[in-house]
């Protein structure tokens, strides 16, 4: 599927211009983010070295899409507000037993409640490109995910917990580290871009 109209590409298909690998983040520094095709794939490049890559463009309130196709038993995540170490908004792509697709979780930030989607499985296109768009706005941040055009997540922080008080980041992509990560297995990712809410 194409990026809607209205967003912007920051992801070329070539290569990793307009991105980083973050050295100070806590999933590792993984240096296995390569270019196939034109989908970004990622996995962890010795067992346990997972990471993030950030965009160079910072947002405040803004609209994120992309297009996701993890392995089943990869961790992941598309961090929303994310700062150079990788604390951040995440909404999760935990495609594993027991994981969630579309929720949310504070990514190394004190106070936030993780909240579940709303049955990602029943929109999800198994072994297949789903097309995944998160909204982030306000101080206090609200933050809405849709699946394949569907809804998932509409949820609002008690308070803004970002790292600093900060209400703006990067955009960033995660391989988690450790062991929550199927050997052999990679996310992907294509179409990505972002349309800046004013």
């Amino acid at each position: 599927m194409p990026i809607p109209q209205g967003f912007t590409s920051i992801f070329n298909g070539q290569n990793l211009a307009g991105w980083r690998i973050s050295l100070t983040n806590h999933h590792g520094r993984t240096s296995e983010w390569r270019i196939d095709n034109g989908v970004l794939t990622a996995t962890q490049d010795t067992p346990g070295n997972g990471g993030i890559l950030l965009s160079d463009g910072i947002y405040k309130d803004f609209e994120v899409y992309l297009e996701i196709k993890p392995d089943w038993g990869c961790d992941g995540g598309l961090f929303l507000r994310s700062n150079e170490r990788g604390q951040a908004y995440q909404v999760m792509i935990d495609y594993l037993e027991g994981g969630d697709v579309g929720g949310i979780h504070g990514e190394r930030l004190e106070g936030v409640k993780n909240a579940l989607s709303d049955h990602f499985q029943n929109y999800w296109k198994k072994d297949d490109w789903n097309a995944l768009r998160a909204r982030i706005e306000g101080a206090v941040p609200h933050i809405s995910v849709w699946l394949n055009g569907q809804k998932i997540t509409d949820w609002t922080d008690t308070a803004n917990h970002a790292a600093d008080g900060a209400v703006d980041g990067h955009i960033a992509l995660q391989v988690h580290g450790g062991k929550r990560w199927v050997k052999g297995g990679y996310h992907r990712f294509r179409n990505i871009g972002v349309r800046e809410l004013r």
